[in-house]
């Protein structure tokens, strides 16, 4: 895939790696940032946009069982909740605790475990 091929983000003033101040998500074989709700992969003079992809490990179904203790149950995820946005699939989930919370008819879906560095 040739620069122009795959969604990009350009940030000049700003170089992504260990000791940047955005959160280091392992995906894949390689290593993105989450940075303003965007999963940046640093490459060559750019950043490549990516999503975590829909897997076993990372399902998209409702889950309405599932009870974390890492906020109060009336939380609402959203813009300024105070969890990193994560582009997952067609949708956004939240970084809550090492997982992924999905808002979903008043209840949070669990989409998998996410490894940060």
């Amino acid at each position: 895939m040739s620069h122009h091929d795959h969604p990009t983000h350009d940030h000049p003033d700003h170089v992504h790696g260990p000791s940047c101040g955005h959160t280091a998500v392992q995906h894949g074989d390689h290593v993105d940032y989450l940075h303003d709700g965007h999963l940046h992969f640093p490459h060559g003079d750019h950043c490549d946009e990516h999503r975590l992809e829909v897997t076993d490990a990372h399902p998209a179904g409702c889950t309405p069982d599932h009870s974390c203790g890492a906020h109060d149950t009336a939380h609402v995820h959203g813009p300024g909740c105070g969890h990193e946005a994560v582009p997952h699939g067609d949708h956004v989930d939240y970084l809550v605790d090492g997982h992924l919370h999905h808002p979903c008819e008043g209840h949070c879906d669990h989409h998998g475990t996410l490894t940060t560095l």
